[in-house]
């Protein structure tokens, strides 16, 4: 990936749109009137305080839809780097990471060190600044389990201050983060529990790939190794010659529903079996997305306009398979396999990756 700090910004510069694609995992997205590397919270901070209105904070690009128009304004490249140790006593740790440290490398460190909390996380692209946005989860964990405090720059009071975890309003693929732009991420604090062995395993289809139950613990090298190869055979570790992991990873969040949405859907897919479920709080029922999609008739590989597609390994990934493709193809397909999932089970998908400058 170019490094946009490699050269210094002049006044001609910013007059030259730059184009966003080659900053996102989709490789999509028109130009930004100015585009500026940030290599630590301090300079995070300037950028942001010297940028005009609006400002783009981007990172790995992984959970991002940029429209083919672009940017109106200041994108702000996140490249903070670095993790050290803030606290500690027998049992834990408390790792303070930097928020434009590459995810995945931070997970690998953790399991290295013997740290547990992260280890089925492996494999996720993106920066760490980026989890909490999204409460990132994967086969059983989220952040919001290890994650102490997010240090943001309060946009709107001039502020540097730790939002515990507890005023997160972490949530599924949520928290008070995601949507609003008033904090930007500085580093993010997680407390991870000495041990070899991971946290139990809760994800099914994880247990049967470790030949383990659930609840069962495994050793962490164990854990991340196998997570790695059921994400990469689902077209969910980066990889340049993989056309299917050109994508924002899951496009649609699994819709959680109320009890009367969910007994609709059972009569209307009684022919088709009940859907893949798992029953929360208050009676609400959170059902499989992928299982939708292909029952409303968009399988693996089903093709989109201009180049775009169903993944061929996960129905829930979108791609730029041509590596060529316009945001609005992309889009079009999304629209399509919303409409379609609406009216044939009476169940609204929404997306989980955020938009910018274009819509569903």
């Amino acid at each position: 990936m170019p490094d946009a700090s490699a050269q210094p910004t002049t006044d001609a510069d910013r007059a030259i749109p730059k184009p966003l694609a080659g900053y996102t995992t989709l490789r999509m997205g028109g130009p930004a009137e100015r585009i500026v590397a940030a290599g630590s919270a301090d300079e995070i901070i300037r950028a942001v305080q010297a940028a005009a209105e609006p400002v783009l904070l981007l990172a790995g690009g992984s959970n991002v839809v940029i429209g083919d128009p672009g940017f109106p304004g200041t994108a702000v490249l996140v490249r903070s780097r670095g993790l050290r140790l803030v606290a500690e006593d027998a049992e834990s740790v408390t790792v303070r990471v930097e928020a434009g440290e590459p995810w995945d490398d931070l997970v690998a460190a953790t399991v290295a060190n013997g740290w547990s909390g992260l280890e089925c996380l492996s494999g996720i692209p993106g920066s760490t600044g980026a989890t909490p946005i999204q409460n990132v989860g994967a086969y059983g964990q989220e952040v919001a389990e290890t994650i102490t405090g997010v240090e943001v720059y309060d946009r709107r009071e001039g502020t540097r201050q730790v939002i515990p975890a507890a005023d997160c309003g972490f949530a599924y693929r949520g928290s008070i983060f995601k949507y609003v732009d008033r904090w930007v991420v500085l580093s993010v604090d997680f407390r991870l529990t000495r041990s070899p062995l991971s946290g139990p395993v809760r994800y099914a289809e994880l247990a049967r790939a470790l030949g383990a139950e659930v609840g069962d613990q495994v050793p962490l090298a164990d854990a991340r190794a196998t997570v790695l190869r059921l994400r990469a055979g689902k077209g969910m570790v980066l990889d340049a010659n993989d056309p299917d992991t050109r994508s924002v990873g899951s496009f649609f969040t699994n819709p959680v529903l109320d009890r009367a949405t969910y007994e609709l859907l059972l009569e209307r897919s009684a022919e088709l079996g009940d859907p893949p479920a798992w029953p929360g709080a208050d009676g609400l029922v959170k059902v499989s997305a992928a299982w939708l999609i292909d029952k409303a008739g968009f399988g693996k590989g089903h093709p989109g306009r201009g180049g775009v597609a169903i993944s061929s390994k996960h129905t829930l990934a979108l791609t730029n398979r041509s590596g060529t493709a316009h945001t609005a193809d992309l889009l079009a397909l999304a629209r399509d396999i919303r409409d379609q999932v609406h009216a044939r089970f009476g169940v609204t998908l929404h997306p989980e990756p955020v938009l910018i400058n274009c819509t569903l």
